[in-house]
């Protein structure tokens, strides 16, 4: 589990305020719209909304970020050593290493796109974040209001005790500029905020100016987005995941049962999605035509 703390500077506790405002909204003409991949191609890391257009999963919008890693040794206000994580007693060897954050220690180059630790190859993504709730409250059993929450539970009918969350993609957005990242862990702080996670309500945890995510050091490079700032995020499907540095290294998907009704719930939504693409299309067509 993720404890965090870190020194912020005045402005960042002034700023403390967006605690008790802004909440997940379904469409912003200020947010990027979900890419759906056709290639490996590099994508534009930002492409405009049209406030019309339909999603499956709503933006967290103004949320605090906090920077932490795979490895993070315990300190007097985080105690928790970040060796291994909510879901993998053995992450840091999982990983390959210590995810150093140091940006002396790590690659981050948009023109070749590497973000990864200097000096070894990841064998996870380096694109994790971390979220407050965990699904699991044993090996043999859910948390009572899982099945009810978790948007992709029931499609997923997962074994007693195996989680759902860990590996889930995520879109980040933070001044112009989009990335990916997976679910990895749980935090900052708490582990139960699933009116957060998964609702309309503002993170429950009042440290760091109520900070509701963990980025990775590689998310922060990408974006950068400093310890203490804020960014937009919301759950995007696998299939939604563009070509990208967070596709370069470990697993692109989340641990799930394949075909069956996974399989078949996914062909629906790409089907769904490529009718809104087609239907924009369409219209912008029409639009010209008449101007």
């Amino acid at each position: 589990m993720r404890n965090t703390f870190h020194v912020l500077s005045v402005a960042a506790l002034l700023g403390a305020a967006p605690c008790l405002h802004g909440q997940a909204v379904s469409s912003s003409a200020n947010l990027p719209r979900v890419v759906i991949p056709t290639s490996r191609q590099r994508i534009q890391p930002v492409r405009p909304v049209q406030s019309r257009s339909a999603q499956l999963y709503p933006w967290r919008q103004n949320i605090t970020a906090t920077v932490f890693w795979i490895g993070e040794k315990p300190t007097k206000n985080n105690p928790t050593p970040n060796h291994m994580s909510s879901w993998d007693q053995k992450w840091s060897v999982n990983y390959g290493g210590y995810d150093n954050p140091s940006p002396a220690a790590r690659i981050a180059n948009h023109r070749t796109s590497e973000f990864r630790p200097k000096h070894f190859t990841p064998k996870l993504n380096p694109f994790y974040i971390a979220l407050p709730y965990n699904d699991v409250a044993g090996w043999s059993r859910h948390k009572p209001e899982a099945s009810r929450v978790i948007p992709w539970f029931k499609r997923l009918s997962p074994k007693p005790g195996r989680t759902v969350l860990k590996g889930r993609w995520l879109q980040i957005h933070h001044n112009g500029r989009s990335c990916y990242a997976q679910w990895e862990d749980c935090g900052p702080w708490v582990t139960d905020d699933w009116n957060y996670v998964f609702g309309n309500s503002r993170p429950k945890n009042r440290s760091n100016s109520c900070a509701g995510i963990d980025i990775s050091p590689s998310v922060r490079d990408y974006l950068d987005l400093r310890s203490g700032e804020q960014c937009h995020w919301r759950f995007v499907e696998a299939a939604q995941v563009p070509h990208g540095p967070w596709k370069k290294y470990g697993q692109s998907t989340p641990s799930a049962p394949q075909g069956g009704a996974d399989f078949e719930a996914k062909r629906k939504y790409l089907e769904y999605l490529r009718k809104l693409r087609d239907e924009q299309y369409k219209k912008q067509t029409l639009d010209q035509l008449q101007n």
